[in-house]
């Protein structure tokens, strides 16, 4: 068992059930104390589990913090609408649905990220690669539908896109990225740089 598989391997002894309780416990303890002051005994306590439970499914913080993050977005590989726009649509209205909790924890996390390469390995593993890929499946959708060339540049910047309307509109309206703007985020920027 390689160390990129171990971790998949050993998440199978808990339930579903019980996998999101500890998940859950992750997120709301992130919420009070942020990622620094996070203790795998404070996890075990709230969760009610063994540090030796979750250091054997998990590995260390970085690894349950990158889970529990990754558990929390609804997923954006089962998206499939029928078109591209459809698709994109879709992906932000779901990343609405939790998007005020997770863009401050995402903000909160921001410096940490850069300051922990063993959050930034697991974050990047567990949360961003799935999600470019997903985006990835979208567009490659999108051009055998015919509805974008395969080729377009902006393509590759589809996830930089719409993870900049996220960060951006709190910084520079001081508002969050609710549905309505980034549906006409999508609209104005994101689709006209594809070519729709």
């Amino acid at each position: 068992m390689t160390p990129d598989t171990a971790p998949a391997a050993r998440r199978g002894r808990l339930t579903e059930d019980r996998e999101a309780l500890l998940h859950a416990a992750v997120i709301d303890l992130l919420r009070e104390a942020g990622y620094d002051a996070l203790t795998m005994d404070a996890i075990a306590a709230r969760a009610r589990a063994s540090k030796a439970t979750l250091y054997r499914q998990w590995g260390g913080k970085a690894e349950l913090v990158a889970a529990a993050l990754r558990s929390s977005r609804r997923g954006a590989a089962e998206i499939d609408t029928g078109t591209l726009r459809g698709d994109l649509h879709e992906l932000v209205r779901r990343r609405c649905g939790s998007s005020v909790h997770d863009a401050g924890l995402l903000r909160a996390l921001g410096q940490t990220l850069h300051k922990d390469p063993a959050l930034m390995r697991a974050f990047r593993t567990q949360v961003v690669e799935p999600e470019n890929a997903a985006l990835a499946a979208m567009i490659r959708r999108g051009a055998d539908r015919g509805e974008i060339d395969p080729d377009r540049p902006a393509a590759r910047f589809v996830p930089h896109m719409v993870l900049g309307a996220l960060v951006a509109r709190p910084l520079m309206e001081d508002a969050e990225a609710d549905p309505a703007y980034l549906t006409t985020y999508v609209d104005a920027v994101v689709l006209p740089a594809l070519g729709l």
